[in-house]
């Protein structure tokens, strides 16, 4: 889910347009030969205000940069080699051995071994946050550079956690870690004034390939502060949304990136009538009735979200994890149809009873607030454009900003624009699990079918990833029921945005790889690939 960093303001923007010049990054000065400066300055993102600890989740929706993981990704999402060589899996799926290399220090010298390994996963396990290791009965080292790792039950996707879990260094870690991390990364902290900006320096004991970058400063703007910082001149690279997609600045250029970053409304799945420990209310009478979620994905048109919303910047959405290999063709439907929308409406026994066009049921009318995080213009103009796009069918929406801490109270009972996006089908699980019900943001419309939850287990459990995509997708649909708008519809899923970013029209950032959704910085995963070109 996006959450709200803490930004600079536009004074700091002030200070860095009067000092960068100095620094060697006035590097659009018409005219003149541009410099290539080996400091890299980037306005790419919120501002991780938890810190930098992987044990809490620090680098899971991209690179950690600190710290070295056992495995990753590469541009076509294949598991590669990084701080391990290899894996070996038991036939049973409980017992994972992994392989280190054996020539890796962090940056203050010292040997990145696997007892640093076990530390990490048992401080992550500990830690009980976002990383999800409850499945892990022991972590063991076999020898210096051997690990092994014990699970309760087979898991399919605990690979994906070894792409994640940046590894710390188990004699320098401390309650201060998250604010001044040592890891085995291709870049070391050398200064972070929160609010502003954070300074990184290559770490000259990376055993990977040196990026061509000595230093990266980023910057913590917000968006129209990083705007005015790309237009003076003052960052190489800077994360835009689609609605500065058509600015034309001088020395840069738009680029475009696929995501699994996803837009959708989450709506409560049960009826009216029960609460939360905390006593905040559960279940809607309008969207707990199938006819009102499915004929409002029907009715969407999510070709003009993208094309009005994003400006062409982004695809269209139906599912959680559109074009990852354990999607489901099958959860497309036919949409932009009013008309079907409105015979589904119908024989679900929705009618307009008073001719003031809001279709009633029961004396209950089709009537209901979509609730956006105030401040977020994206998920404010995806709520309005979709109320508009509603209405004619009879089902009357107010679109409403509120808080995130609002939104934690009232998203039980009121139809959230939510987001996600993962390279990790585990987060299917979370969303869409009935053990997730009530559980932070994972599954707050208390979703629950018992079929669902069977394939995902079994997909979990699955010790063939092919037979897990099988499950995954079955899940999903699986010609009679689902978790898909064709089955139970507890999201409308509208769109996945492109990760839009000016740069410089020198600079060469390589073949980016889908990006998940935009916490964590996704686009460094690769930062030894870029490079400035004539």
């Amino acid at each position: 889910m996006i959450r709200k960093y803490v930004v600079a303001s536009i004074t700091l923007l002030a200070i860095l347009v009067a000092g960068c010049a100095s620094q060697g990054n006035n590097h659009l000065q018409e005219g003149k030969t541009r410099p290539q400066p080996a400091e890299l300055v980037l306005a790419i993102g919120g501002e991780p205000a938890e810190g930098f600890d992987p044990t809490t989740g620090w680098g899971r929706y991209g690179s950690p940069l600190f710290q070295s993981t056992l495995f990753k990704r590469d541009s076509q999402l294949n598991i590669i080699g990084d701080a391990a060589v290899r894996y070996t899996i038991s036939d049973d799926g409980l017992s994972w051995q992994v392989e280190l290399r054996e020539d890796i220090e962090f940056s203050d010298e010292t040997p990145l071994t696997a007892e640093d390994v076990v530390f990490t996963f048992e401080t992550a396990q500990r830690n009980a946050s976002v990383v999800d290791l409850t499945n892990v009965r022991s972590i063991t080292a076999l020898s210096t550079y051997q690990v092994q790792f014990e699970l309760e039950k087979a898991q399919s996707s605990f690979i994906d956690l070894l792409t994640t879990i940046g590894i710390v260094p188990k004699h320098a870690y401390s309650d201060r870690y998250a604010q001044q991390p040592i890891g085995s990364g291709p870049y070391k902290l050398v200064q972070w004034d929160k609010g502003q900006q954070l300074i990184v320096e290559q770490n000259e004991r990376y055993y990977g390939p040196q990026s061509s970058f000595k230093r990266l400063v980023f910057l913590f703007l917000d968006e129209d502060a990083s705007l005015a910082a790309a237009k003076a001149g003052k960052v190489h690279i800077v994360a835009v949304p689609s609605t500065f997609s058509k600015q034309n600045i001088n020395g840069m250029k738009l680029k475009a990136v696929q995501s699994v970053d996803n837009r959708g409304i989450m709506f409560p799945y049960q009826p009216e009538g029960n609460s939360t420990a905390e006593g905040y209310p559960i279940g809607n009478a309008v969207t707990s009735e199938l006819a009102i979620r499915q004929a409002m994905n029907i009715a969407i048109d999510r070709e003009l979200l993208v094309e009005g919303v994003l400006e062409g910047y982004g695809t269209p959405a139906y599912s959680v994890n559109d074009q990852l290999p354990w999607w489901n063709e099958a959860s497309v439907v036919q949409d932009a149809d009013p008309d079907a929308a409105m015979k589904l409406l119908a024989d679900g026994g929705w009618y307009d009873s008073d001719g003031d066009g809001i279709l009633e049921k029961n004396g209950v009318k089709a009537q209901f607030t979509l609730l956006y995080p105030a401040g977020d213009s994206i998920r404010q103009s995806l709520a309005i454009a979709v109320a508009d796009m509603i209405k004619p069918i009879g089902i009357s929406i107010q679109a409403e900003g509120k808080s995130w801490d609002e939104i934690g109270r009232l998203m039980y009972s009121q139809p959230v624009m939510l987001g996600w996006g993962s390279l990790d089908p585990l987060e299917m699980y979370h969303v869409y699990s009935s053990s997730y019900a009530g559980v932070g943001y994972f599954n707050p419309g208390y979703y629950s079918n018992d079929t669902v939850d069977q394939y995902m287990k079994a997909a979990l459990e699955a010790v063939d990833m092919e037979q897990a995509h099988e499950l995954w997708k079955k899940a999903q649909w699986d010609g009679t029921t689902g978790l898909s708008t064709k089955g139970d519809a507890p999201w409308a899923w509208l769109v996945n945005i492109d990760h839009l970013y000016y740069m410089d029209e020198q600079l060469d950032i390589g073949e980016q790889p889908i990006h998940p959704h935009g916490h964590g910085w996704p686009i460094t995963s690769n930062i030894d690939q870029w490079k400035w070109v004539e």
